[in-house]
């Protein structure tokens, strides 16, 4: 099967986090369980040169991602990719304990995110931010009778290849890595 040119994916079938550290080196994936939502949009400041009663011309900043992601649950070790901080284990099964801990001075690191589409077509789709961070709210939910839901959302900037994004159509799908 050639890939499609109408391509139409449908619901969202997986979302992995991995860490940069600060040497810019990527780290494994870490599952996002329960994605719910992975939202994203291209966006510009622009500013204008005005003179001579009219504009003279249009230069962009830079492009950005502003994205956002829910879940259904969590793991401690996709919370520290997304807010910093450290995870620890302790004790022996059956009685482990896995605590993440949060300090004042813990940074938001970077990371990547992608999700996957399942397509129309019979392959998939990926969408792959390449630097991200959580430039607004992380927020955990319990509540009465429902799951643990968990939502973020920020900004992705270019990586030092200067790559943002990639859309990724595969004619067969093709699990995140």
């Amino acid at each position: 099967m050639a890939l499609a040119g109408n391509v139409l994916p449908f619901g969202l079938r997986d979302v992995k986090l991995r860490p940069i550290d600060a040497a810019g080196a990527v780290g494994a994936s870490v599952d996002l369980p329960g994605g719910r939502t992975f939202s994203f949009e291209e966006a510009e400041d622009f500013e204008e040169l005005r003179g001579d009663d009219g504009v003279l011309a249009i230069r962009g900043s830079g492009p950005v991602v502003n994205w956002e992601l829910e879940s259904g649950g969590i793991s401690l070790d996709a919370y520290k990719i997304l807010a910093g901080g450290t995870v620890t284990t302790t004790g022996v099964t059956p009685n482990l304990k896995k605590t993440y801990a949060k300090s004042a001075l813990d940074a938001r690191p970077y990371f990547q995110v992608e999700g996957q589409a399942i397509s129309d077509s019979g392959g998939d789709y990926h969408v792959l931010l390449y630097k991200c961070k959580i430039s607004d709210t992380l927020d955990g939910e319990l509540s009465d009778s429902s799951f643990w839901l968990t939502s973020g959302s920020g900004q992705a900037i270019a990586d030092p290849t200067n790559k943002l994004y990639d859309l990724i159509q595969n004619e067969t799908a093709v699990a995140i890595t």
